[in-house]
């Protein structure tokens, strides 16, 4: 059963890089612990491109980013002293707990080119660990199980699904994988989790007799479900339980709209540290009102 079909949104980020939003989305704003859902790209970058494709060093608290790619290569470099840089079919876990501030720079794609295509996304930490110290891990091979099973090849990113459990830590119940489906391949969807989704990257999914393609997530009710692959397709499949209400503004998610705006107070302030191997630039507080605080 489908409980809503969200369609991303495009928008810019600059340096021609466009991204599909599809979650938050206004009617749904979370699934499980996942607060945030962009498609990037893909995005074919020519030799010389300038450095406005770059996301300058800038904060978050109160989350986890998970960054993964289908082609292309980002080059990760943040406030707890990491440099990392991350290719197809690895994961940068980056836990920002109390504060953390990070840049990612195409580096590669500026020198020689390069076809910059993939996902990140956002899960919320509960309540009990949103001000923990902010962590960062890499994640490759061996941490990603993999399998193969009727023209289906999976890659579990996170989590714990079809009997296999990610090494990256989380800190709630989820899961959240990548298939690759050859034609007429059918996939099943994990549904030991409150809360599920998948989401169509490339080519075109039959769910419960309807055709749905790229750029929609299909947000799923409880109980067994599978999916056909119509035509070669990329899916993201993606859940957990819930963790409560959460706010965000800006790059900021929190259980709190009084801590949303003291990280907004920091960050203009200057008293987040920034990357030492990237603290020359930062992207600005976005003009507008601060986040709204309780009386």
């Amino acid at each position: 059963m489908i409980e809503m079909v969200i369609e991303q949104r495009r928008r810019s980020l600059g340096g021609g890089l466009e991204v599909g939003r599809v979650l938050p989305f206004a009617k749904r704003r979370m699934v499980g612990p996942f607060v945030f859902f962009d498609h990037m790209g893909p995005l074919d970058v020519a030799a010389g491109a300038g450095r406005d494709l770059d996301v300058r060093p800038h904060p978050h608290i109160g989350l986890s980013t998970v960054t993964y790619l289908f082609s292309g290569e980002i080059m990760h470099r943040d406030s707890v002293g990491s440099q990392q840089a991350i290719r197809p079919q690895e994961v940068n876990w980056m836990t920002a707990g109390s504060g953390i501030t990070h840049s990612e720079r195409f580096e590669k794609a500026r020198a020689t080119g390069d076809h910059l295509h993939g996902i990140q996304a956002w899960v919320a930490l509960p309540t009990a660990d949103e001000e923990e110290a902010p962590s960062f891990s890499h994640h490759a091979g061996a941490d990603l199980p993999h399998w193969s099973d009727a023209g289906v090849e999976g890659h579990l990113i996170a989590g714990s699904a079809y009997g296999l459990t990610a090494a990256a830590r989380t800190h709630s119940p989820l899961f959240y994988a990548h298939l690759e489906m050859v034609p007429g391949a059918v996939a099943e969807i994990p549904s030991d989790f409150s809360e599920r989704a998948l989401y169509v990257a490339t080519g075109a999914v039959e769910f419960d007799g309807a055709r749905y393609e790229a750029g929609k997530m299909l947000v799923l009710g409880k109980g067994a479900s599978k999916l056909r692959a119509t035509e070669q397709a990329t899916v993201m499949l993606l859940g957990g339980e819930p963790i409560g209400e959460r706010f965000l503004y800006w790059n900021f998610v929190s259980s709190s709209q009084d801590r949303l705006a003291q990280a907004a107070e920091d960050w203009k302030a200057g008293r987040m540290k920034l990357p030492d191997a990237d603290h020359d630039e930062f992207i600005p507080l976005p003009d507008g009102p601060p986040p709204s605080t309780k009386s």
